[in-house]
């Protein structure tokens, strides 16, 4: 006799998250003077899906530090992998972040990691990501991927999109205490409940371009129909 495993339980931040947030928030405000806008627009509690245009590795240091709650993102699973006393701190620090381990890979990997962004979203947590795929190396907003409407439509979160601008200038505290005009925008929480009554495909085409034409007007960039394959990411 059989029986069906238990689901894997939702990776959750640990202490050196919110110690880490605590830390970068006041040193990024001395560096760069980071505005946020629409901080309100990100609801307190239940799941949240908050889909990003990506210009900067900084993108996954500025939300965190920008939203109300804690946010949570796939971390490329060599990051857990590494071997020695290097790896063991690797793997320590992005599990105590509740980093969730992704092979960046088509197919069986690629439902794997939409598996894992919804148990985040099914523990009521908050979960990020870029729905491009990739960072975008000539900054224009390149065509989403679906897998942001595949979570937000089997889990029912609220879909929370959100522009970045000015972060591919940051460079390291180079420029301490000078602005750089970055700026964080949250916007409203999209109405994706009228699509239920459609077709899977037609539902995960429709949110996709609405969590898109969302972040656009955000960030007020030119938007490409090409899939971003431009950034070093994808190698």
């Amino acid at each position: 006799m059989t029986t069906d495993a238990a689901p894997e339980p939702a990776p959750k931040p640990g202490i050196v998250y919110y110690v880490g947030r605590a830390v970068l928030r006041p040193l990024l405000w001395l560096a760069y003077r980071p505005r946020v806008r629409g901080r309100a627009n990100v609801p307190k509690q239940g799941p949240v899906l908050l889909a990003s245009n990506h210009q900067s590795a900084w993108d996954t240091i500025l939300i965190p530090v920008s939203a109300p709650r804690p946010v949570q993102f796939l971390t490329k699973s060599a990051l857990f992998t590494g071997s020695g006393l290097k790896g063991k701190l690797g793997r320590w620090f992005f599990t105590s972040i509740g980093g969730v381990p992704v092979v960046r890979a088509a197919g069986r990997d690629a439902r794997a990691a939409l598996d894992a962004g919804s148990r985040i979203l099914q523990a009521g947590s908050a979960f990020c990501v870029f729905p491009e795929g990739t960072r975008s190396r000539d900054g224009r907003l390149h065509k989403g991927h679906s897998g942001a409407a595949w979570m937000a439509l089997d889990t029912n979160a609220q879909v929370v999109p959100v522009g970045i601008l000015g972060a591919d200038g940051m460079r390291a505290f180079r420029h301490f205490g000078r602005s750089r005009h970055v700026e964080v925008r949250f916007g409203a929480p999209l109405d994706l409940s009228d699509l239920a009554a459609l077709p899977g495909g037609r539902a995960r085409t429709e949110a996709t371009e609405r969590i898109m034409a969302a972040i656009a007007q955000l960030t007020g960039q030119e938007r490409s129909d090409a899939v971003n394959a431009t950034s070093r990411d994808a190698r």
